[in-house]
C-alpha cells in the first residue's frame, strides 16, 4: 500500500490537477513532518545512548580500577579524555536538537534541504567522535599495560628471547592493529544499523525536496 507521500506525489504530477501549488505545499509538508520526526529520533536516540555509557561508567567504576590506572600511569589522560568525551557529546545532543528545531520552523525547501544536510554532516561527525574516543582509551589502556601492567616484564622477556626484537614488536603491533580493526569495524557495524535507517529515510526525504524544486 502506497504511504501518504506517494499518493500526494502522484496527485501533484497530473497534468490535470486543480491545484497544483495546494497539491505542492501538501508534499513539502508532508516531506517535513517525516523529516522533523527522524531527526527528533536521533535526538532521542543519542540521550538514550549518552545515559546508557554514563550509567555503564559509573557502575564499572571502582576503587580497584581506579587503582590500576594509576598504577599504569595513565590515570591523567584518561580523566582528560573523560571529560573530553562528556563535554563533546554534549555538544553534539546540542546539535542534534538545534536542528531538529530548524527543522520544524523551517518554511522553505532550499531551507529544509540545507538542514537535512547539516543533520547528515552531523550524525557523521558524532560517529566518528565515539569511533575516535574509543580508538584513543584503547590505545592509552594498551600502552599502560604494555609498560606497567603485571605481565608488561614478562612481555619484554619475550621480546629478548625472541631473538629479533624488532620482529617481535612487529608482530605485537600487527596483532594489536588486527583486534583493534575488528573492534573499529563491530562500533562502525552497531552506528550503522543505529542510525543508518534512520539516515536513509532522511536522505530519501532529501532527493524527493530536490524532484519538487526542479
Amino acid at each position: 500500500m502506497m504511504d501518504e507521500l506517494e499518493l500526494l506525489k502522484q496527485d501533484w504530477q497530473k497534468k490535470d490537477s486543480v491545484h497544483p501549488q495546494v497539491s505542492y505545499d501538501e508534499i513539502y509538508k508532508m516531506i517535513k513532518k517525516k523529516s522533523s520526526s527522524i531527526v527528533k529520533w536521533i535526538f532521542y536516540i543519542s540521550i538514550i545512548e549518552f545515559v546508557f555509557w554514563a550509567v555503564l561508567n559509573l557502575l564499572s567504576y571502582s576503587k580497584e580500577s581506579l587503582e590500576l590506572e594509576k598504577t599504569w600511569h595513565i590515570y591523567e589522560i584518561t580523566s582528560v579524555l573523560t571529560v573530553i568525551n562528556y563535554l563533546v557529546l554534549i555538544f553534539f545532543i546540542y546539535k542534534f536538537y538545534t536542528n531538529y528545531k530548524r527543522i520544524s520552523y523551517t518554511e522553505s525547501s532550499k531551507k529544509l534541504m540545507k538542514t537535512i544536510l547539516d543533520v547528515k554532516r552531523t550524525v557523521t561527525q558524532y560517529v566518528w567522535f565515539n569511533i575516535s574516543i574509543f580508538v584513543a582509551y584503547l590505545l592509552v589502556s594498551l600502552y599502560g599495560n604494555l609498560n606497567y601492567g603485571v605481565n608488561s616484564a614478562q612481555i619484554m622477556e619475550a621480546a629478548e628471547r625472541a631473538g629479533n626484537e624488532t620482529l617481535f614488536w612487529a608482530m605485537l603491533i600487527g596483532l594489536v592493529v588486527l583486534c583493534i580493526g575488528i573492534v573499529l569495524i563491530l562500533i562502525w557495524l552497531f552506528y550503522k544499523l543505529l542510525y543508518g535507517i534512520l539516515m536513509n529515510r532522511l536522505r530519501k526525504n532529501y532527493y524527493e525536496l530536490r524532484k519538487l524544486e526542479v
